[in-house]
């Protein structure tokens, strides 16, 4: 196991349970404990975790986590989703991404779009997007044009987000919004951590023709702090197939076209 695979699984734990100690880590694990320590040390400066005598406990802030540490996290299923994500963009549309590791996996499937590669001058692809990090991998696409906000850039999500951010919103329209989300209910709608966050999403959803929200099951059912928008804005929600029977129905009778990966 590499570190960063060793740290995010360490991350992972403290999150399960809440608290752990050294031989807990050591048993989980399978590593040393001048190891365990070191790795809570690490993840303590970065203020993921508050260290204890022999151990360690969340961090307050600790249910908004970095992007690199999200990464790994339903990765196969975050693939699937993105995919399905992609069939549904067509040649010329104006396609709207927030940032996140999911969001993240649909950029990187446009990049592979055959539309992406073969189509010229008004039929490319452009894409609008708050993610430094999405920007940064679409940039040297030469048939994806991308347009990013303004702001101010979160080192957790690597999302722009701030007053800035909102004003290039106001003067476009975007075909298809691809939006990722911390938490989807079918009754309080969408909502992330974050209230900035919130904020920029929101304002995406306001100038979107169509809102898709790609988010792995683990998402539904969940509430957070900060609103996005209520389901009745939501036209298709794009998850894994461990999403239950009876959630989709909910879903559903709500307008919602649910489709499973």
């Amino acid at each position: 196991m590499n570190r960063h695979a060793r740290l995010t699984a360490l991350l992972d734990l403290v999150l399960e349970r809440e608290e752990v100690r050294v031989e807990d880590i050591v048993e989980v694990l399978d590593i040393s404990p001048a190891t365990a320590r070191r790795d809570l040390d690490s993840l303590a400066q970065q203020q993921l975790i508050t260290r204890t005598r022999g151990g360690a406990r969340l961090h307050p802030s600790s249910s908004d986590l970095p992007l690199r540490y999200k990464t790994g996290r339903n990765a196969d299923e975050k693939s699937r989703i993105a995919r399905a994500a992609a069939k549904l963009i067509k040649p010329g549309e104006v396609v709207g991404l927030n940032g996140g590791t999911t969001t993240t996996e649909v950029g990187r499937e446009i990049a592979l779009l055959e539309t992406a590669d073969d189509v010229v001058g008004e039929q490319r692809i452009v894409v609008v997007t708050n993610a430094v990090n999405i920007a940064n991998e679409l940039t040297v696409r030469p048939r994806v044009k991308v347009v990013v906000t303004g702001g101010v850039a979160r080192p957790h999500s690597y999302e722009l987000t701030g007053p800035l951010a909102t004003l290039i919103l106001s003067e476009i329209t975007i075909d298809t919004l691809f939006l990722g989300v911390n938490a989807i209910d079918p009754v309080h709608g969408a909502a992330a951590h974050n209230e900035g966050e919130a904020a920029i999403n929101s304002a995406f959803v306001r100038v979107a023709k169509k809102v898709v929200i790609v988010a792995d099951s683990s998402k539904i059912g969940q509430t957070a702090f900060a609103r996005i928008c209520d389901v009745s804005e939501i036209s298709t929600l794009i998850t894994d197939d461990a999403l239950p029977s009876e959630m989709k129905t909910q879903f559903e009778d709500a307008g919602v076209t649910v489709i499973t990966v």
